[in-house]
């Protein structure tokens, strides 16, 4: 696998936009020194769905940055953390019982 690169936010902008002036994709990625057209793609779905928050995430980060649940009372952010550590609990049990399992034979 490749490196990742990461693009400034006024890159992505500067390339959408000139790809809305009517600028040809090759010209595009040979004057903004984008690797890959499928990454001007992307920011171009990004900008008509009008997710423009997107520019500003950093690399691997475009599905979880700032779209964590968000809670009315600190009280429901602590029944939330439980109920997820509880699951964790639950899920380490099934694998000791498993791993038990596997030693026996």
């Amino acid at each position: 696998m490749g490196t990742r690169v990461s693009y400034p936010a006024e890159v992505k902008v500067k390339a959408v936009k000139m790809r809305i002036a009517g600028v040809p994709v090759k010209e595009v990625l040979r004057q903004l020194n984008i690797r890959n057209y499928t990454q001007l793609k992307t920011w171009m779905k990004w900008y008509k769905n009008g997710e423009m928050h997107r520019f500003e995430q950093p690399v691997g980060k475009q599905y979880s940055y700032g779209k964590g649940p968000k809670y009315e009372t600190e009280m429901e952010r602590v029944q939330a953390e439980n109920r997820y550590l509880r699951q964790q609990i639950e899920v380490l049990k099934k694998y000791k019982e498993l791993e038990r399992k596997w030693y026996q034979k």
